[in-house]
């Protein structure tokens, strides 16, 4: 798949869209974001030289208007909007079918209809309690636990239904835990958010030592989406984007408070849900498996920890 010289960016003002777009901008490439700030900030966009060759539509993609003509104007459509909450789907049961469902529809309407290539932020979400791990991209049946899972998974449908009935190529990669700078939700980002706050306790959902979980640092992610639509052979492909490597929530706030410099921090575990979740949406445990991506001549440089200790640095810097 050839990404293009003029991409369009959903949720450009987020954290994996801001990045992306800042990373493109970089290469040389034209860029089209497409935000309606819900979740994503200003201070994100691209200010100065950069700005030159970006055009942001300011626009809600789960309503249909003039922002897909611009996107259909774009080589490829890097499609990072969506509602980034994962236990939402508890409280509200519609806002991930609006955001998620409904907006990468219209998405698909301004660019696999047209015969435009599309990358999606999938999640791992999709396979919800693998019993096969780390998890290939082939293992089924999939069964998300939460909503934003099943979002996701019928995103992927769509996607797939699209690119087959429109003669255009599509890639779906679903992402381990992703950190970073500009992020804003996530454990990570709490932990780093309450300490700054109380460096004397911190309050952890679920029940010691919590999940386990992967994390991937977003420049091995974008890194990552890059080699993957560069080496995809199928009309849709579709990766797992994330580390070999695991990391417990417990062993998380370790790092956090070892990065942050801080002693003698209380921990105060919640309980959490169900034995020990954090939510009913939370997955125990959940490693991929990167061997497909690997194929392609991508590995990611930093590990699930080094991912972690490089983010509390940047987000600590950040807020």
């Amino acid at each position: 798949m050839e990404i293009g010289s003029k991409v369009a960016v959903t949720g450009c003002a987020g954290f994996i869209g801001s990045n992306l777009t800042h990373r493109f901008l970089a290469e040389g490439r034209e860029v089209v974001g497409v935000d309606n700030f819900f979740t994503g900030s200003r201070k994100n966009l691209p200010s100065g030289g950069d700005a030159a060759s970006f055009t942001l539509v300011e626009a809600d993609i789960t309503v249909e208007g003039k922002w897909q003509e611009l996107v259909a104007g774009c080589d490829t459509t890097f499609h990072m909007a969506a509602y980034p909450e994962a236990g939402a789907g508890e409280k509200d049961t519609a806002i991930h079918l609006k955001q998620n469902v409904i907006g990468t529809r219209n998405v698909l309407e301004a660019s696999a209809r047209r015969g435009k290539s599309i990358v999606f932020a999938s999640s791992s979400t999709v396979y919800g309690e693998a019993k096969v791990m780390p998890t290939p991209e082939g293992y089924g049946p999939l069964k998300p636990i939460g909503i934003m899972g099943a979002s996701k998974l019928g995103c992927e449908g769509y996607i797939a239904a699209y690119c087959h009935v429109f003669n255009a190529e599509g890639a779906i990669m679903r992402f381990a835990n992703v950190v970073g700078r500009h992020e804003a939700h996530g454990v990570t980002y709490d932990f780093v958010r309450k300490l700054k706050k109380d460096p004397s306790k911190l309050e952890i959902i679920g029940r010691d030592p919590g999940t386990v979980k992967s994390y991937i640092h977003v420049d091995d992610l974008m890194d990552g989406m890059v080699a993957g639509c560069a080496g995809a052979s199928e009309r849709v492909e579709i990766y797992n984007v994330g580390t070999d490597q695991t990391t417990s929530v417990h062993e998380l706030a370790d790092i956090v408070v070892g990065e942050l410099g801080l002693d003698k921090v209380e921990y105060v575990w919640t309980g959490g849900v169900d034995g020990g979740r954090g939510w009913k949406e939370d997955v125990r445990r959940m490693a991929l498996s990167v061997e497909h991506l690997k194929s392609k001549g991508w590995n990611a440089k930093l590990s699930s920890t080094e991912a972690i200790r490089k983010t509390v640095r940047e987000l600590s810097s950040e807020m």
